[in-house]
């Protein structure tokens, strides 16, 4: 079991830790420019993008499920059909979020509060970036079939090379041709489409010969989407659950000034880098669940659920030494700017709760993803919501940042308790 959970945890790892890296090094290029705005900047525009492609996270999670259990009970009509209606819908969302790119800029600014030389930064940002919407819809799509093929390593490689294609082009827009934050934008655009079009070319190298049992019907039979679009409707509720605490986080942030916006931006990157890592054994989960499922097999299922949470409090204790030993160096390898490094300093002992609090509902997602039980997994997430906001509003005059930060910690933690109580309602369900 746990050589079945490794083999598919540490590409998974390798896979998403290329992506807080890729964080940091956008953090590190905008941090060593003429201004710290340009980290608030990047901080709301990252804030934007991941209300918008959050949005549709249901296109890899939903995928992952469908596809792991079509994987399980080897039909392999399902497996392709799935990977169709989930990229027509990919490609669609892709291309109206590109028409309507004003009309969401307009409106996403407007609600975000920040210093006005921050925002003219951030739209610089957003005006770029967007064009890479419909690539990365269907990298989503992608990494979710792939994932639930019980296929780790395809994504991994092309998460490298997208990282690789993004920093060496991000130096090189930035630092060669002088284009500041509008490279860093591009650099993020180019990389994506090409991540894409990797996929696509392996898809057809590896599982080519399941083109023959595409039925291109399924794009018309409105039925047949049903059950993709009820699993995914829990999946995108909870997902815009997600995105309103981590949106109103950096906009609370933004009002306490312009220099604890980018504490707080530095400062989550940590949660990042952690909940990337913690994510490699929520996507073993995702694709061994759906399996057993398909399988009927609940032993198994048992008994996986018991290896990963070995597994995370390993994870969670590893992050917590080196977050208490190492967050300094961290930070001054980021941003050289001494104010907000020092600033830093009053709230660095929130991010050493991070791992403990949060580890256990990075996997329990997993394991309801791969069951798709996703009215299970919105439930939890609506109900920690409810207590993040809860303590934020009632006790925010006292301490703003602090009780800002401990809101989010008591969300990390109420998540997967809550989750740990509706479990066996999945575990004991051999379908």
């Amino acid at each position: 079991m746990n050589r079945s959970i490794l083999q598919l945890a540490i590409p998974n790892i390798i896979s998403n830790i290329t992506v807080p890296l890729l964080g940091l090094v956008d953090m590190y290029i905008v941090g060593h420019l003429d201004s710290e705005d340009y980290i608030g900047a990047i901080a709301l525009g990252t804030m934007l993008f991941n209300f918008i492609y959050w949005s549709f996270s249901f296109l890899r999670m939903g995928t992952s499920g469908f596809t792991a259990q079509a994987y399980g009970a080897k039909d392999y009509r399902e497996q392709a059909n799935t990977l169709l209606r989930s990229l027509s819908v990919a490609m669609s969302a892709g291309i109206v979020i590109v028409l309507l790119q004003y009309f969401i800029a307009l409106a996403g600014f407007f609600l975000l509060n920040a210093d006005p030389t921050v925002k003219v930064f951030a739209h610089q940002y957003f005006y770029i970036y967007i064009w890479a919407a419909p690539a990365v819809l269907g990298m989503y799509t992608f990494n979710g079939w792939f994932i639930g093929m019980q296929d780790a390593k395809t994504p991994m490689f092309i998460a490298i090379t997208v990282n690789i294609v993004n920093i060496v082009l991000s130096f090189a827009f930035v630092y060669g041709l002088g284009m500041k934050i509008e490279g860093v934008a591009l650099a993020s655009a180019c990389a994506q489409y090409t991540g894409f079009l990797s996929f696509i070319l392996v898809w057809n190298m590896k599982y080519g010969w399941l083109k023959k049992h595409i039925d291109f019907s399924v794009l018309k039979n409105l039925h047949a989407y049903i059950p993709f679009f009820r699993v995914n409707s829990d999946i995108f509720i909870r997902t815009m659950a997600l995105i309103a605490v981590t949106t109103f986080f950096m906009s609370a942030s933004s009002k306490s000034g312009k220099d604890i916006l980018a504490v707080n931006a530095l400062l989550m990157q940590m949660f990042i880098l952690f909940s990337y890592m913690m994510d490699g054994f929520a996507y073993a989960a995702e694709a061994l669940t759906g399996k057993y499922i398909g399988e009927n097999n609940r032993f198994l299922l048992k008994r996986l659920v018991k290896r990963l949470f070995v597994w995370g409090t390993i994870i969670a204790l590893l992050f917590t030494l080196i977050y208490a030993t190492g967050m300094d160096y961290i930070l001054a390898l980021i941003t050289d700017k001494k104010n907000i490094l020092e600033l830093s300093k009053s709230y660095q002992s929130w991010v050493l709760l991070i791992p403990i609090a949060g580890f256990s509902a990075f996997l329990w997602d997993g394991v309801f993803v791969g069951a798709t039980a996703s009215h299970q997994m919105r439930n939890s997430m609506l109900i920690a919501v409810g207590a993040f906001f809860l303590i934020y509003f009632m006790f925010s005059d006292a301490s703003a940042n602090n009780i800002l930060w401990l809101a989010f910690i008591v969300y990390l933690g109420l998540r997967g308790i809550i989750q740990s109580f509706m479990a066996p309602s999945i575990l004991n369900d051999s379908r």
